[in-house]
């Protein structure tokens, strides 16, 4: 028994770590993109994760959709398929 008991200091520190660096940081992550989608507003210029560029045309509140606007016409597409970090660089 000796030997756990000596174990479970550095158990707790990886659990610790584990907890700041690793949980924490993702949970950031998902209720910022969950603000950005909430935020966006028609007219706003978005870049999709598949790297398409347009403009949102009609948002859908029901099923969580949006009409994006490109060059080649419109797309309905999911909200969460709207890169957050894409939009920011694209909107600044």
């Amino acid at each position: 028994m000796e030997g756990f008991s000596s174990q479970v200091p550095f158990l707790l520190l990886m659990l610790v770590i584990f907890v700041f660096f690793i949980i924490l940081p993702q949970q950031r992550k998902v209720k910022k993109e969950k603000v950005f989608m909430n935020s966006l507003k028609k007219g706003d210029r978005v870049i999709t994760k598949s790297g398409i560029h347009g403009k949102i045309a009609e948002l859908n509140d029901k099923d969580n959709t949006c009409v994006v606007e490109t060059l080649a016409g419109k797309i309905k597409m999911e909200r969460s398929s709207i890169s957050l970090e894409m939009s920011d660089k694209l909107n600044a």
